[in-house]
Formats: C-alpha cells, sequence, structure tokens
C-alpha cells in the first residue's frame, strides 16, 4: 500500500521529537500539524491533545517520532525515539530522519501490533501550512464522478489544518510544558492596533445595531403603510436601495459570528461594498460643489427641458399632418395631436413653475451623495423619470387605445367565425349568433380597422421614446446593481492573496534519490476571477425589466405597460 504523508514545510528544520497530527485512515493518509521537541512528559501531552481534541473536534494524536541527525549528539536517540512507540501506541509508527542538510529523508513505518505486517511505500507531501490554513477550499462546479472524490478527499486535509488553529497558538516563547514548532513558532502574530480596534468594535457595532433597528422600525410602521406613502417606497428606486443598503447595515453590524466562511466573505465583502460606496459618493459630492457646478447645472436644465419639448411639439405637428406618406384618419389623428399638445403645454408650464427652485433642489440632492454613490444615482433615475413624466403619460395613453383596439379586434373576429371566449373554462368555445349581433360586429370591425392604423401609429412613435428612457434608467441601475452585488473584498484577497481562494492543488515532483520516498511539493490552484464573482455575488434588488426579447416583443404588441421597476414580489435573492 501508498501511504501519504503531508509535511509542513516550516517543520523541516525542526529539533528532533515527536510528530503530531491526524491519521486518515480512509485515504490511508496522515497530515502532520506540528513537531513536539525535548524534554517533554507523555503524559502532558497526552492531555494537551485531549483538550485540542475537545476545542477543535479533530482527532489529534502522536503518529511518530522526528528525528534530525543535525542537533542529535546521543547514539541511544533512535533508539528511544522507537521506543516513544509503545508509549502513544499509534498504528502504524512513522519514523521521519534527516541527515544534516540534506535533502532527502528517510521515512518508515512500524507496525509492532499487526501480524503480517506490510512494507508500505511512502510519499512525502510537502505543504505551506500557513496558506493551507487560512484558505478556503472551493469545490469544482461540476461536483460529479472522480472530480467530486478528489474534492471531497482535499477537502479533508484542507479541513484538519484549518480546525487545528488552536494548536498554533502555542509558541516557542511559551512557559508551557511542551514546546512545539509550526508556522508560528516565532510567535502570535498580533498588533495592539489591531486588538483595540477589535474591542473597540463590539460597543460600536451594539450602538450601530441599535439605531439600525430603530429606523428600521420606523420604516416598518404603519404611517408608511398608508396610500401616498407606500405608492411611493415601493415606486421610488431611492427609497428601495436606501432599504436594501439599510440591510446590509444590518448584516454587518451583527453580533453574531459568522458560522462558516462563506457568511464571514459575505459581511467581508459587503463591508468593503459599503466603503467603496461611500468614498465614490464623497468623490461625485465634492466635485459637485467646486466651481458652482450645481448652479451651472441648474442653470441647463430649463433649457433643456424647453428644447425637448419643442421637439415633441414638431413631432406631433408632423404626425398630424402626413407622415412619410401615410394617409391617416383625419378626425381621429386632429383629436390625438391636440390632445398630446395640451399636455406639452401644462408640462412647460409646470417647469418654468418650479425654476425658482430648482438650483436648491439640486443643492440638497447634491448632499445625498455621502449615502453613496448609488443612491445618488438612484435619485438621477427617479429625477429622470419626474422631467420625462409627460413622455410617460404619452405612451400609456397611446398603449390604453391600441389595446384596447387590438382586444377589440380580437373579440370581433372570434364573432365572425362563430367563437366566444369561454372566461370560466378559460377557452374558445363555439357560439351562434343572430343576424343583428354579426350586423353590428361587422360595423364595429370595420370602424376599428380603419382607425387602427392612425392608433398604431401613435402607439409606436411613444413606445419608441419611453424605451429610449427605460434604455436610459436600466443602465444606470445596472450600474447601481454592478457596485451593490460585486465582490470586491473577494477580488482584491484573489489579487493579493490568491492562495485564500482555494480552487485546487497541484503537486510538483521534487528532485528525487534511489532508495528515498517520493518528494512532491502541493501548491494550491487559486480560484479564477470569474469563479470568485459567481461564487461571493452579493445579492440585488432589480428597479427594471429583466423579460426576455420575446416576452418584450409580446408586451409591445399587445400593447401591455412597460415599467422601469419591478415590484417588492419579483426581488432578485
Amino acid at each position: 500500500m501508498v501511504l501519504k504523508l503531508f509535511f509542513p514545510s516550516c517543520c523541516s528544520s525542526a529539533d528532533s521529537g515527536i510528530l503530531i497530527g491526524r491519521w486518515i485512515s480512509e485515504q490511508n493518509s496522515a497530515v502532520i500539524l506540528a513537531v513536539v521537541h525535548f524534554p517533554f512528559i507523555p503524559v502532558q501531552v497526552k492531555q494537551y491533545l485531549g483538550d485540542v481534541q475537545r476545542v477543535t473536534k479533530v482527532s489529534v494524536s502522536v503518529l511518530g517520532s522526528w528525528s534530525n541527525s543535525k542537533q542529535e549528539k546521543e547514539e541511544s536517540l533512535s533508539e528511544f525515539l522507537e521506543d516513544l512507540g509503545t508509549i502513544f501506541c499509534h498504528e502504524p509508527w512513522i519514523q521521519i530522519s534527516k541527515e544534516g542538510d540534506s535533502k532527502f529523508w528517510s521515512c518508515s513505518t512500524l507496525q509492532k501490533h499487526s501480524k503480517n505486517p506490510q512494507e508500505e511505500e511512502i510519499i512525502l507531501v510537502y505543504y505551506d501550512q500557513r496558506k493551507v490554513m487560512l484558505s478556503h477550499l472551493h469545490p469544482p462546479l461540476d461536483t460529479a464522478g472522480q472530480r467530486a472524490e478528489d474534492a471531497s478527499k482535499l477537502s479533508a486535509i484542507f479541513d484538519t489544518v484549518a480546525r487545528s488553529q488552536v494548536l498554533f497558538m502555542t509558541d516557542r516563547y511559551d512557559e508551557g510544558p511542551i514546546k512545539l514548532t509550526h508556522w508560528q513558532s516565532d510567535g502570535v502574530e498580533a498588533s495592539i492596533i489591531v486588538e483595540l480596534l477589535k474591542q473597540a468594535s463590539v460597543p460600536a457595532c451594539m450602538l450601530l445595531t441599535f439605531l439600525l433597528s430603530l429606523v428600521s422600525g420606523i420604516c416598518r410602521s404603519r404611517v408608511l403603510k398608508f396610500w401616498p406613502l407606500s405608492f411611493l417606497w415601493s415606486k421610488l428606486s431611492t427609497c428601495e436601495q436606501l432599504g436594501h443598503r439599510l440591510q446590509h447595515l444590518q448584516v454587518i453590524s451583527s453580533n453574531k459570528k459568522a458560522q462558516n466562511q462563506n457568511q464571514l466573505m459575505r459581511k467581508a465583502n459587503i463591508f468593503v461594498s459599503l466603503l467603496m460606496d461611500v468614498a465614490l459618493g464623497i468623490l461625485l459630492m465634492s466635485w459637485l460643489y467646486r466651481k458652482n457646478r450645481i448652479g451651472h447645472l441648474a442653470d441647463t436644465l430649463i433649457p433643456v427641458a424647453d428644447h425637448v419639448a419643442e421637439e415633441l411639439q414638431d413631432l406631433l405637428q408632423w404626425l398630424m399632418g402626413a407622415p412619410a406618406g401615410l394617409k391617416m384618419n383625419r378626425a381621429l389623428d386632429q383629436v390625438l395631436g391636440r390632445f398630446f399638445l395640451y399636455h406639452i403645454h401644462l408640462w412647460i408650464s409646470y417647469i418654468h413653475l418650479l425654476s425658482p427652485f430648482i438650483e436648491m433642489i439640486l443643492w440638497y440632492v447634491g448632499l445625498s451623495a455621502c449615502l453613496g454613490l448609488t443612491v445618488a444615482l438612484c435619485i438621477l433615475s427617479d429625477i429622470i423619470a419626474l422631467l420625462t413624466f409627460h413622455i410617460y403619460c404619452f405612451y400609456v395613453y397611446g398603449a390604453r387605445l391600441y389595446c384596447l383596439k387590438i382586444y377589440g379586434l380580437s373579440s370581433l373576429w372570434r364573432l365572425f367565425r362563430g367563437k366566444k371566449w369561454n372566461v370560466l373554462r378559460q377557452r374558445v368555445d363555439s357560439c351562434s349568433y343572430d343576424l343583428d349581433q354579426l350586423f353590428i360586429g361587422t360595423l364595429l370591425f370595420t370602424i376599428l380597422l380603419f382607425l387602427l392604423p392612425t392608433t398604431a401609429l401613435y402607439y409606436l412613435v411613444f413606445t419608441l421614446l419611453r424605451l429610449l428612457v427605460v434604455i436610459v434608467q436600466g443602465l444606470i441601475h445596472l450600474l447601481v446593481d454592478l457596485i451593490d452585488s460585486l465582490p470586491l473584498y473577494s477580488l482584491i484577497l484573489r489579487l493579493c492573496r490568491s492562495y485564500r481562494l482555494a480552487a485546487g492543488v497541484k503537486f510538483r515532483v521534487l528532485e528525487q534519490q534511489d532508495g528515498k520516498p517520493l518528494r512532491l511539493l502541493m501548491q494550491i490552484n487559486p480560484l479564477s476571477y470569474g469563479g470568485v464573482v459567481q461564487t461571493y455575488r452579493l445579492p440585488t434588488y432589480s428597479c427594471y425589466p429583466r423579460d426576455s426579447w420575446a416576452s418584450l416583443c409580446k408586451k409591445l404588441f399587445l400593447g401591455e405597460l412597460i415599467y422601469p421597476w419591478k415590484h417588492k414580489g419579483d426581488k432578485q435573492n
């Protein structure tokens, strides 16, 4: 049989002693975690390992002996190391011997209690203990067959080292009875500033949690459930984004410890996303309030609105004539054109009525950028929705009129074929009509059919304008979703410390010598950037339609309304 021995590279120069680690019988492999140096008392070693097992839930035991001939001075030391196998009683007893500065070690196993001892071939695998402990192994996406089995074997190795973190808290400067060598042998890595921040973060998180619970309680109060406020809260993307960020603040300010690596990474990603969002918002705010840019923006807004209104008036005048040489119904064309021109007149009056207050409104809106760039973008989307409200009204009027005619024509077409729509059974059934019904149906079908081109042209023009506005709002919310969902912390971790996000391992064959065990070096394969985004992408809400092209074309043909938002029941989790 082949015995796989995972040995930490940081222990290659350790003094002679005994090897402690975990024996994985299913894989016939041993994971060495540390080396215990002489002198030691076996009872104290067993007691210490028992305490480690209770804390880590890992079956840590003494696996064998380690001999470094560079420090060896007594000839009887090798015999003493063999006799330790009778005290700690592990089967098989692993013996590793290093001769001077040689890279090739002698490895053997003893099976004293076995009746038929078999000579095992040993594969010595070196691994970086610090990287393996800090890394998080991600299973492959196609977890099936041989790859899933290999991933489960690797996860046992990574899990053993990661859960044994308590073992690494003992260093050579510790005054305890046991001296260990591992990746933190020179002292536990810590900083006074980090410890002070940890102590100060607890009351800060408690205060922030109390304030957030107070704000969320106000948001859930009955006052906001009445019609005007509830309607605005559900339709304005700014309110949706504020609620989304409020949930993020509640997650990162919670004093509950993360249960696993995924929850820890989610909190870190949310925290870094909030910091980046607020930093970009402050940069935008400083740019707006410099050189009186808000005043220039307010002075430009009114002429732009007047220019858009003039273009719409010219478009309506073109539709009221003979657009593209098409012959329209004169009476219906004049009624629809004058109706829409009156709405544009009302809209221009409304804009000029607000013109003295626009600079003040923009000044206060600019202050909201301190809440984050996403909040400022959502406010921009809502301002666009308010400034193009007349286009939305034109689209709704045209869509309703067009939809009424389409459904009327389809119903009258069924009348010609002797069919009708059964409301109860939701199907088309046969029906017999008398002569008067067929006559009235023919008249109505003819009227609707000849009025359809005029209505369809107005509907087509205003639908294109509406789609233009929806596309602009969709691009803004696409940027908001990108900032909200991008796992910045995971991407930075992948760039700076790629071993923390492990997708697997690769083994490199080291220099070999006859009669010595096979030497391999285990290296961590980092997760790809696409895999990082796919694994740690944060949930977002959607404020723009995500319909397929077929569904969107069907809605346009039937005259159904297209909203720039999704309802609360359609949020993306």
